[in-house]
């Protein structure tokens, strides 16, 4: 990818990030932290997550002129009925939307088009894109799994004699954590023998992070 793509990609602060099937992953990020910069970022971003503002039914009184009388019915909220805090939540509703379908490419654009929903297009991008760059990014996660614990396991494996202490009892096979208490107890019974390099000797008491909740 070129200079000038990596920036289409990620983006600036009057565009949002444009989507690839390669990018998926960071793009989505990216598209947050765009809304974020945004007027009514707060709701815009609630938006894309959790849903748009849902109209109310309104009651309307029945018909009295009819023969079977209905006391009342109901009628979906239109845009005169809304209060001037309901269409504060509308307006980053569409903003929303339009975030979004700004950073898409042509063919995903036109699959999710018909949505009128800032989450629905953002759930049906994921389901579009999950299995392109989601799934290239597991395969890279094994290859890396693989490649650490096969490559660098055998070559720390030529090392670990000059890594690994006569005295030490852990990581080393056929021996036991337990086995620190009686080598410290035979280290220090010669301590005092003045032979062999330099040497110092101290204690660290150390308290497992969880024991309790306190």
């Amino acid at each position: 990818m070129s200079t000038q793509q990596d920036i289409y990609a990620s983006g600036s602060e009057s565009r949002p990030p444009m989507l690839n099937k390669e990018n998926y992953v960071p793009w989505s990020s990216r598209l947050l932290r765009y809304t974020k910069s945004r007027p009514n970022r707060k709701l815009i971003h609630n938006s894309i997550l959790n849903g748009s503002y849902v109209r109310r039914m309104i009651p309307e009184p029945g018909d009295a002129n009819r023969e079977v009388i209905i006391t009342e019915t109901f009628h979906l909220q239109t845009d005169d009925e809304l209060s001037e805090k309901e269409l504060k939540q509308i307006e980053p509703d569409d903003q929303a939307i339009q975030t979004i379908l700004l950073g898409l490419p042509e063919d995903i654009y036109a699959a999710v088009d018909s949505c009128e929903i800032a989450q629905k297009i953002w759930l049906r991008v994921q389901q579009m894109m999950k299995g392109s760059d989601i799934g290239i990014q597991e395969k890279k996660a094994k290859l890396f799994n693989e490649w650490e614990s096969k490559i660098i396991s055998n070559r720390i494996k030529e090392s670990l004699n000059a890594l690994i202490s006569l005295n030490q009892s852990t990581f080393v096979p056929g021996r036991r954590i337990s086995n620190n208490i009686l080598l410290t107890q035979e280290l220090m019974h010669n301590y005092h023998l003045d032979r062999g390099s330099a040497r110092c000797a101290f204690k660290v008491d150390i308290q497992k992070a969880y024991d309790t909740v306190d």
